[in-house]
């Protein structure tokens, strides 16, 4: 069992590893230059495949800065209410949840100029099970099957009238001693079991 453990363990490690190496950097625009150069950020962007996890990097002079703005904010240009404002010249940004993400310039006429950028995230898929980690099985739990019904014995002797009999599920077997009398009493309540099984 230890031993299964530490194997599963070991596969965990591995497929975290596997994941954070496939984390991608993105340089934005291709080289990371983040200007009014004449860049067409969203054409860049829709050409990259963006997972939860990547980064986008961000290469910048001291004239412009990188920030985060909301939907409107991005179709308005406006920095006034930012999401979060970095400067600095160099800004690596961690796509942690998938979604939509905004950035802009927010130096007055630089968005207008083209310094936008909309990223589309995409959820990272789900990590492959670990190897040897058995999957669960889904168990049924039946109820015991209850012991078939014995019709009574009738308490009068006359072939006439037939016995009440609740809805049993199984005709008495005939004792030996009672051979030679089954065309009597015995062979009505064989009968009356038959239609009542019958009726069900």
């Amino acid at each position: 069992m230890a031993m299964a453990r530490a194997i599963l363990a070991v596969a965990a490690v591995a497929a975290l590893a596997v994941q954070l190496a496939a984390a991608a950097d993105h340089k934005v625009g291709g080289s990371g230059n983040w200007d009014a150069s004449g860049t067409n950020y969203n054409a860049w962007c829709a050409k990259q495949v963006i997972k939860q996890g990547d980064t986008m990097s961000f290469k910048y002079s001291a004239s412009h800065d990188v920030t985060e703005v909301s939907k409107a904010d991005y179709d308005a240009c406006s920095g006034a209410n930012p999401i979060k404002s970095y400067t600095g010249g160099a800004t690596s940004i961690k796509l942690a949840a998938p979604g939509k993400r905004y950035f802009i310039c927010s130096i007055p006429g630089h968005c207008a100029a083209g310094m936008k950028l909309e990223v589309t995230v995409a959820a990272a898929a789900a990590p492959a099970p670990a190897a040897g980690k058995p999957k669960p099985r889904h168990q049924r739990s039946v109820a015991p099957t209850p012991a078939p019904a014995v019709a009574p014995e009738p308490s009068s002797s006359s072939t006439d009238e037939l016995p009440n009999v609740s809805t049993p599920t199984a005709a008495p077997a005939p004792k030996s001693s009672d051979a030679a009398t089954i065309l009597g009493s015995k062979a009505v309540v064989g009968l009356a079991a038959a239609v009542a099984l019958l009726a069900m």
